[in-house]
């Protein structure tokens, strides 16, 4: 008897035992028997004659189980597995593996000579198709390392679905110790593993979820924007795209920010979209060239409602790997939060804060800053608990010059240790007086062993330099196996009221935004646009992970006279780039808001990854290339030429 009329015949009986009706056994006429036995794909045979299997991860396919699935109560069964080989032992054992797990094959002594040559043959990574019996594991070889572990499949027929090459660039199994550059020059084996399925299906199975919230529960409409646009003022630098008319570029969008409001102004109301987006810049961490957002907007909607949908969101797909999550959300002004923390996205895990001691050395002065103007600049001071016994000279060394980096030469940054209650040590130490130094102990709750920071300087720049010393010391003292942050812990932030507009980055005069040119002010700022821009507040709330970022959002400017003002006059932007736009908020347009989230990044938080690049199939690399396809490529000067578009040769 074939193995096909075989298969025929398992399956046949299973569908009857499953869906005894008489239905379902017309179905199965003799023609479609025969057609079976002729070796026709069996899952797509029952598709055509109208069976479907459960809804399964097995559905619409000829095998019975995934490999990972199969457990005590199958024992007695009859399955048909197909995965890779990852493992074989003496021609008797073999381990087959699917995206679901492992599980160990036994082959008899008579089905080893029948399979003699096709053994022979047969390499690891290659794609095998098998029918056998489910049986318990003898006593003594269970294997309590794999979810499989106590039972094995009696092995009755085994196929070649496709043999692999003889070497491999790398060990699949052994991912870990490969480089990463590797892995990813070669992402279909490294997608292999354990580790990136996981990730990916957990990335998956949230994205539905939210889907389901936003469309199902809340009646948002899912709606494409176009990839191919034109330049945005202001921003991240954008790629272009060449088109074949001489002179006219597209470019690809930072956000659907624009399409998103047009469409409230088109009176969608509430819309969604898994977006892809793109930043002409080199990929780190937890930011790629190419990037997915969760983007959404609401029409007649304030700050509040956003900020209560994502959560509601959030806590709805919440994968269950990662417990549960509470709502509301914990919020913090801008101001609290660089007063507190340092900096506007704060990992809130641990309770090391900042503290403002100016006043202090008002009162009593230290040579050290004797040259600083305490009228215009801040002291601002950070205690480590138990830094002295976990940092050494040397670290302390390190962390003061990675606070000052990119920061003001007349930045300054000093440390002291505490010996014993309120006794300071170090040439700092010894210009304080015992009166400041018990008001700092009293001050900062000292006791013996912390490392304070002391750091001087005006605005926020003390501030800035001081929260890059607390995340560093948390991970020098980490890597020493000290327990500052739990990793399973998750924290989120709103961060609020964020100034509408910021001195420009690049040193220039004027101002730029603090986010983007389309926020709104809140309304009782509205008045300072004219006078005193720099004071005003906007309306944009960031939401904060463990110390990430992962989105953004704002109420709108809705109206078009009050957004011309803002890019022109504050900005001193070209509006006619945005000239659709600002026609469109002139048409009757309702007020709105929204928010992004950062899927790439808020996943690699769940999943626990360095890098957003291990939630990503096909990501690039550090520098924004694909090691895999290799791209950018070449063009040749033929298909530039109908682009109009020649390269210039390097020098």
């Amino acid at each position: 008897m074939s193995r096909y009329v075989r298969n025929v015949q398992f399956w046949l009986s299973r569908a009857l035992r499953c869906h005894s009706t008489t239905q379902t056994r017309t179905a199965f006429s003799n023609r479609a028997l025969i057609r079976l036995s002729r070796g026709n794909n069996f899952g797509v045979t029952c598709a055509s004659i109208g069976f479907r299997h459960a809804s399964s991860a097995t559905s619409y396919t000829g095998r019975t189980h995934l490999c990972g699935s199969l457990r005590n109560s199958h024992a007695g069964q009859k399955v048909v597995l197909c995965g890779w080989l990852q493992h074989s032992r003496q021609d008797q054992f073999l381990v087959l593996k699917d995206w679901d797990g492992a599980v160990q094959l036994v082959l008899t002594d008579e089905k080893r000579n029948e399979f003699s040559s096709l053994l022979d043959e047969l390499r690891l990574e290659s794609v095998l198709e098998v029918y056998g019996t489910v049986r318990t594991r003898p006593d003594g070889q269970r294997n309590e390392q794999m979810p499989t572990g106590d039972i094995e499949v009696l092995v009755s027929s085994l196929h070649i679905l496709n043999s692999c090459q003889p070497q491999l660039p790398f060990d699949v199994k052994g991912f870990h110790e490969v480089k990463e550059s590797l892995r990813m020059e070669h992402r279909y084996l490294d997608l292999r593993g354990g580790r990136l399925q996981r990730n990916l299906r957990i990335r998956s199975r949230m994205v539905m979820k939210m889907r389901e919230f936003l469309a199902n529960l809340n009646d948002f409409v899912e709606v494409e924007t176009p990839t191919l646009f034109r330049r945005t003022p202001g921003g991240a630098k954008e790629f272009v795209v060449p088109s074949h008319i001489p002179g006219k570029f597209y470019s690809l969008p930072q956000s659907p920010q624009q399409f998103k409001q047009l469409l409230m102004v088109g009176g969608l109301d509430r819309y969604f979209q898994i977006a892809r987006c793109y930043r002409d810049e080199g990929a780190k961490p937890d930011r790629q060239p190419e990037f997915t957002q969760v983007d959404l907007e609401m029409s007649f909607v304030g700050a509040e409602g956003v900020m209560s949908l994502v959560e509601d969101m959030l806590q709805h797909a919440w994968p269950s790997e990662r417990g549960t999550i509470a709502t509301p959300f914990k919020r913090l002004s801008y101001k609290d939060c660089m007063k507190q923390y340092g900096c506007d996205k704060p990992d809130t895990r641990f309770a090391w804060k900042l503290k403002n001691v100016t006043e202090m050395f008002k009162t009593h002065p230290v040579p050290a800053f004797s040259a600083v103007d305490l009228n215009k600049c801040s002291v601002q001071v950070l205690c480590i608990p138990d830094g002295c016994d976990h940092l050494s000279n040397k670290d302390i060394q390190e962390v003061t010059e990675h606070g000052k980096q990119h920061l003001p030469e007349s930045l300054k940054v000093l440390s002291a240790k505490v010996k014993e209650e309120e006794v300071f040590s170090g040439s700092f130490a010894k210009q304080l007086k015992e009166e400041t130094a018990m008001q700092l102990a009293a001050t900062l709750g000292i006791k013996r062993d912390d490392l304070v920071f002391f750091s001087v300087g005006e605005q926020y720049d003390p501030h800035t330099a001081l929260s890059k010393i607390r995340l560093r010391c948390a991970d020098l003292m980490e890597d020493k196996g000290v327990k500052v942050r739990d990793p399973l812990q998750m924290n989120f932030l709103w961060v609020l009221d964020f100034p509408l507009f910021l001195p420009r980055e690049d040193g220039g005069e004027g101002l730029e935004s603090a986010h983007h040119p389309f926020t709104a002010p809140f309304a009782e700022d509205e008045a300072l646009l004219n006078t005193h821009p720099e004071r005003v507040r906007g309306q944009h709330y960031d939401l904060v992970l463990n110390g990430q970022e992962i989105g953004g959002g704002s109420i709108r400017i809705h109206d078009a006279h009050m957004q011309r003002y803002v890019i022109e006059d504050i900005l001193k932007e070209d509006c006619s780039q945005l000239e659709h736009l600002l026609s469109a908020l002139d048409s009757g347009c309702p007020p709105h808001g929204g928010i992004a989230l950062g899927l790439d990044r808020l996943m690699a938080i769940i999943c626990d990854a360095p890098s957003i690049r291990d939630v990503i199939a096909f990501p690039k690399s550090h520098d924004g290339k694909d090691p895999m396809s290799k791209a950018p490529a070449n063009v040749s000067q033929s298909d530039l030429d109908s682009y109009h578009i020649t390269v210039k040769p390097q020098l």
